[in-house]
């Protein structure tokens, strides 16, 4: 069979037993990717990190895999893979010491998703760490990153929500394949994240999520970012193997604290034992990638966010709390703003220092 080496790259990301590693052992071995389409199981066993039952497993494999007819199929589903070769792959990520073979996307990568933060945590978040996470990744997509996470529920899922309402730029990274988008409570917040930004998964349409497959997509969430933040999470969890991948990737690791006796806190507790950056406000972030923005933030990223002014319903809600304090059920009569935009309002005003919000579901002006 021949095939070019994105071709190659296509068709090896759908094999089983077939991982980054041994990929770039063959190809080193054989002078190229699509080499290994070329050469005999006799040839492939001899490569360190092989042996004759992966040759075999390589050659039987190889005959079936028709790689034109997977990108065809995921264009169909409205669904673009990128491989290494293309300029569309997370530059990042060719710095890990596994890369994924190819990512399936649904939606656009940027260029500009370079400047990204994970947010990652547990799926039984406090109110205190789903309200940490959403204010956060507000501020972060609001200050012009990319907020990274694995749409699974809880911190993740609050995230991605937190990006989506400063209007800003998120990826979900999710652990199988997009015909078992996993957890199905979720599908909605992937299409709307799909919208503005981007979907992605290494595994072919048909892989189903598993226990092997999170832990691999994990690897992704950390390696495309510049640092991964942990809001929530226990001491053995998914969240904490992505931040011990992240170090050993060379990424920041960042933790937001939390009471020593709660559970949902002991891996962030941990990590900051450890010496992991102490998150107590979107600042904490920002001043730690401050050169990464254009120079017209920069003040503002010392501040903390990054505006040009109230918007129009911004200045009506504070218009109204320079009355006193008011519950966000009177807000919302009396501004006409819907629940669902009287929210992101509140958090985007808050990150901006003009309010706080007080016990009871009660909104004041900040002086």
């Amino acid at each position: 069979m021949s095939l070019t080496d994105r071709e190659a790259y296509i068709a090896l990301n759908v094999m089983d037993r077939v991982g980054p590693v041994r990929v770039r052992a063959m190809a080193e071995a054989l002078g190229s990717v699509s080499a290994i389409f070329a050469a005999s199981a006799q040839e492939l066993q001899q490569i360190d990190g092989v042996g004759p039952v992966l040759a075999r497993a390589v050659v039987a494999q190889r005959e079936r895999i028709d790689p034109v007819q997977e990108e065809s199929d995921a264009l169909a589903k409205g669904v673009q893979i990128v491989t290494p070769l293309d300029p569309e792959y997370p530059a990042a990520l060719l710095t890990i010491h596994d890369p994924p073979l190819a990512l399936y996307v649904r939606g656009h990568l940027r260029a500009g998703d370079a400047q990204s933060i994970a947010v990652v945590g547990t799926r039984h978040p406090t109110h205190y760490g789903v309200e940490c996470a959403q204010k956060l990744s507000f501020g972060v997509a609001k200050a012009g990153l990319c907020v990274v996470s694995g749409l699974a529920l809880g911190v993740d899922t609050a995230a991605h929500e937190g990006a989506l309402q400063a209007r800003g730029r998120t990826i979900a990274v999710i652990g199988g394949g997009f015909d078992h988008l996993y957890p199905v409570e979720n599908v909605r917040l992937a299409e709307r994240i799909a919208e503005n930004g981007a979907v992605i998964s290494e595994f072919p349409f048909a892989r189903k999520p598993d226990r092997t497959t999170f832990p691999m997509r994990n690897r992704i969430v950390s390696g495309m970012s510049r640092g991964v933040l942990v809001v929530e999470a226990g001491q053995e969890s998914g969240a904490m193997i992505t931040a011990n991948q992240a170090m050993e990737q060379g990424r920041s690791v960042f933790a937001v604290p939390g009471r020593i006796d709660s559970y949902a806190s002991r891996g962030p507790n941990a990590l900051i034992r450890d010496g992991a950056h102490v998150v107590t406000e979107l600042r904490d972030l920002l001043e730690h990638f401050e050169m990464l923005f254009p120079e017209q933030c920069e003040a503002a990223v010392k501040q903390g966010y990054c505006a040009s002014g109230l918007s129009e319903e911004e200045r009506r809600v504070v218009a109204l709390l320079g009355g006193g304090d008011m519950s966000v059920d009177r807000l919302i009569r009396e501004s006409g703003i819907a629940p669902a935009g009287m929210a992101s309002l509140l958090i985007g005003l808050e990150l901006k220092k003009v309010i706080k919000m007080l016990p009871g579901r009660s909104v004041a002006l900040l002086h």
